[in-house]
């Protein structure tokens, strides 16, 4: 049970300061930690650990009484993952948080990028590359539909935003936890080393040649494909297409003009993952 008074009163305690630096890109950066909010968030922390499985992902876990009573099973876990757990008034746990109506739950996370390499060596079927995107609302969205369609990777590229930027956290809705995220990738380096690994590179465009329905129809989304999705305000530049196998449009069927990113992002996945699950689709990735 939690003790009757929290135990981290001021907001200027040296833990609480710690934590609260984290909003900021570059301490994130130095102390290679970042900010999880909410009971999602921190449920799926507590239960990743490091490839290996050495070091659990949660290191520490700020939360208010109140919610600490509800979501106890939460704080278990998070103890049993070996995190420091402190029990905080409201004011520590507005503090820390960069939301405007925090959950009571703020932990505190090791970073846990994946090298691209890595990536490569499993073979993936089905990635989303980020390749500028700016807003961390849609980052995060973005790879909340790739762990949804299945897709066993997800690529931001060096211009792309901060993984780790609350926002984007929030965003992904505890899967930021459950797929490898490479970082700061190249684009060029991103295509050449995805399309040596057996992957069809497709750039999602509204502009493109090729229609997604008419792929589809065809038979050609069945094989391992990485797709490749630009910046939300003016899309893919035209030597990021040039790098791409096909440059491929959603179709609009009624009167809207466009799709924001992170529909059409959730539209090419779950194509993908369709036409790789039916019976013709491509299941495996041959190593050859």
């Amino acid at each position: 049970m939690p003790p009757a008074t929290p135990d981290l009163i001021s907001p200027r305690s040296p833990r609480v300061s710690a934590a609260r630096r984290l909003a900021r890109r570059n301490f994130r950066g130095k102390e290679r930690l970042f900010l999880a909010e909410g009971p999602q968030a921190v449920r799926e922390a507590a239960a990743h650990r490091a490839p290996g499985g050495a070091e659990a992902t949660l290191v520490e876990l700020f939360a208010t009484l109140e919610a600490a009573e509800r979501y106890a099973d939460i704080i278990g876990e998070a103890r049993a993952a070996g995190a420091r757990v402190h029990l905080a008034d409201e004011q520590v746990i507005e503090d820390i948080s960069t939301t405007v109506t925090p959950q009571g739950l703020v932990g505190v996370c090791r970073f846990l990028d994946t090298p691209f390499e890595d990536i490569l060596a499993a073979r993936p079927k089905l990635v989303a590359v980020l390749a500028n995107v700016r807003d961390p609302g849609n980052a995060g969205t973005v790879l909340r539909c790739a762990d949804a369609a299945g897709a066993e990777a997800v690529v931001l590229t060096d211009a792309s935003v901060d993984l780790y930027n609350p926002k984007a956290v929030r965003a992904s809705v505890g899967s930021l936890f459950h797929l490898p995220v490479a970082v700061g990738v190249p684009v060029e380096r991103a295509v050449a080393g995805l399309r040596d690994a057996g992957v069809r590179i497709l750039a999602a465009d509204g502009a493109g040649a090729h229609d997604l329905d008419e792929e589809l129809d065809k038979g050609a989304m069945g094989g391992p494909t990485a797709w490749v999705f630009g910046n939300e305000a003016w899309g893919l530049p035209e030597e990021t297409r040039a790098l791409a196998d096909a440059v491929v449009r959603v179709p609009i069927h009624g009167k809207a003009e466009s799709l924001n990113l992170a529909t059409a992002a959730a539209v090419c996945l779950y194509a993908s993952a369709r036409a790789q699950r039916a019976p013709e689709g491509c299941r495996t990735v041959s190593s050859t």
